[in-house]
């Protein structure tokens, strides 16, 4: 028998839902940000966040106030937030584009991406649980539980830096005649990393620009955030389009 006659049959694979796919999942991360905004913002309204020098009774009487939204809003993201997964993927399969192959900072961000529903997950829960039975916990337990969200919450967007940085420094190495992603999203990743180091600081400030609730620990934060989320989906599905395109000028097979 022939090598020819013992190798595996082959198959046409319409690959047309590769794109498909990743279009859906530029998308949900501009929609996974827009829930999540919308939920923290009107109906939990842990957004602007709470003084951290309010005294325990004033924070007990704003969960009595807010149980239902904090309840249904941790409800309402345990649906939404999984898409955040389709996001990070793609991210990754484009930044693989750049390195040829599963390359480090293409990893880097495989990993960190693993990680970033959970920054919203987690606090939640927090939260959750005290709003669960407010009415029969006291103002320091309640109070100490918020602490745990803001910290949580607040503090561990200081853990993206890295990955805002690998995807700023793929985008900078990538020498292509036409990048994945343009030069100047290099820089609005780097603006990302430097605006969200602050808010490793709120564990020592109270008051101030570094508290939880001040300028440099979560409103420039929250604005760049938001300006990378709706400018990243955008980039996504101009590389999509161009790795379609690609794909069908040099006949390519897919990454495997």
């Amino acid at each position: 028998m022939s090598i020819q006659e013992m190798s595996p049959p082959k198959f046409a694979v319409d690959k047309s839902y590769l794109y498909k796919f990743q279009r859906f999942s530029a998308w949900s991360g501009f929609l996974v940000m827009a829930v999540q905004g919308g939920c923290f913002f009107m109906l939990s309204k842990v957004q602007p966040p709470l003084d951290p020098q309010s005294s325990a009774d004033h924070v007990k009487e704003w969960m009595i106030d807010n149980r239902a939204g904090i309840l249904w809003t941790t409800v309402i993201c345990s649906f939404v937030i999984p898409l955040e997964y389709f996001f990070v993927v793609t991210t990754s399969w484009q930044m693989r584009r750049i390195e040829r192959g599963w390359g480090v900072l293409t990893m880097n961000q495989v990993l960190m991406g693993v990680v970033a529903p959970i920054g919203f997950f987690y606090p939640m829960f927090i939260l959750s649980a005290a709003a669960y039975r407010v009415e029969e916990r006291s103002p320091e337990i309640l109070q100490l539980m918020t602490d745990l969200f803001y910290f949580s919450y607040v503090g561990f967007a200081f853990i993206f830096c890295l990955q805002c940085v690998c995807l700023g420094w793929a985008t900078l190495i990538d020498k292509r005649t036409e990048p994945v992603f343009p030069r100047w999203f290099a820089y609005v990743n780097f603006m990302l990393a430097v605006v969200l180091a602050p808010g490793a600081f709120i564990y020592v400030f109270k008051d101030g620009p570094l508290a939880w609730n001040g300028l440099f620990a979560f409103w420039l934060p929250c604005l760049a955030y938001a300006v990378w989320k709706i400018s990243t989906p955008l980039l996504l599905l101009k590389a999509v389009d161009s790795e379609e395109k690609e794909a069908a000028e040099n006949q390519l097979p897919v990454l495997v």
